[in-house]
């Protein structure tokens, strides 16, 4: 196939490889330019693949933000890091993420390592170098490059930082391939499974440290009225005890109707029209010891 300047045309799936909360999330929505991955600082944010795609003049780059690598302690971590797993078989080049702001450790020569013997074309991104000072930085270049053993690319995804040499690094890395998707498609992800994360990316923010690993969101229903432009949804966040729904729904329901606020502009940002969004809570004990629970969630 050929692109429209009379070159051969490009494309892959490329998987975003990283420890959890490096800014894989926030790398592949810059790279996207606009939201298909949530973002928290919170570990375990990103909980399956969430396919993001940019597409060029000769090239279709398909980027795979996956769940960061862990040590599994239930069902749920467990099925995040299978996913994480069966990605270093399934594409075509991967994209490596390291923190500036950190030092790094044994899960990022992990990391390294397993992209190296799988085989893959790598491009090795340092983010967040907007939270470190020029001779820290420097540093930090020197040990990123020892570490994976080749060039690394210095990069702020909050600030859209080095965004062109990474494209261009991975339209480099990809093979002669056919357009996947077609033109302004950025994702595949169903429209539920998307909004269901925006509600839940409003609880992480909301809830702080109290209940993020505890909590999901569940979708019920998306309706679209037909006398006026407006969409009806009805979700559920699900978290596991009593004592964490109290602190959901906050006093007065306080914190409930701030997480429908901030989810419902978010929702109405991407759909174009106006949401009206009924958001309840609801306990399901140990739900993420639950493989058939979690299969449905993800």
């Amino acid at each position: 196939m050929t692109d429209p300047g009379g070159g051969e045309f490009r494309s892959g799936f490329v998987a975003v490889f990283g420890r959890p909360n490096v800014g894989k999330s926030t790398l592949v929505n810059a790279l996207v330019g606009r939201k298909v991955s949530i973002v928290s600082d919170h570990p375990q944010t990103t909980r399956r693949r969430i396919t993001g795609v940019v597409s060029m003049e000769g090239c279709q780059i398909v980027l795979l933000d996956l769940p960061g690598f862990q040590k599994p302690f239930d069902s749920l971590t467990r099925r995040m890091q299978t996913t994480v797993d069966d990605a270093l078989g399934e594409v075509d080049a991967a994209l490596v993420l390291l923190n500036a702001s950190e030092t790094f450790g044994a899960g990022d020569r992990y990391i390294t390592q397993a992209v190296a013997r799988a085989g893959l074309p790598a491009v090795v991104v340092l983010n967040k170098v907007d939270l470190v000072d020029g001779p820290t930085l420097d540093v930090k270049l020197r040990e990123a490059r020892d570490l994976c053993g080749g060039d690394v690319l210095p990069v702020s995804a909050v600030r859209r930082d080095g965004l062109p040499d990474v494209l261009a690094r991975l339209t480099s890395a990809v093979p002669p391939g056919p357009v996947y998707f077609p033109e302004g498609q950025l994702s595949d992800q169903p429209l539920e499974l998307l909004v269901a994360e925006l509600i839940r990316e409003q609880a992480l923010r909301l809830t702080r440290d109290e209940v993020p690993h505890a909590v999901a969101a569940e979708v019920g229903s998306i309706t679209e009225r037909t006398d006026r432009p407006l969409v009806e949804i009805e979700a559920s966040l699900i978290v596991e005890t009593e004592s964490q729904k109290a602190i959901v729904v906050g006093k007065g329901g306080r914190v409930i109707k701030a997480v429908g606020s901030g989810a419902r502009h978010e929702i109405e940002a991407i759909l174009g029209v106006q949401v009206f969004l009924d958001l309840r809570v609801k306990v399901r004990k140990r739900w993420r010891r639950d493989d058939r629970y979690i299969e449905r969630l993800l």
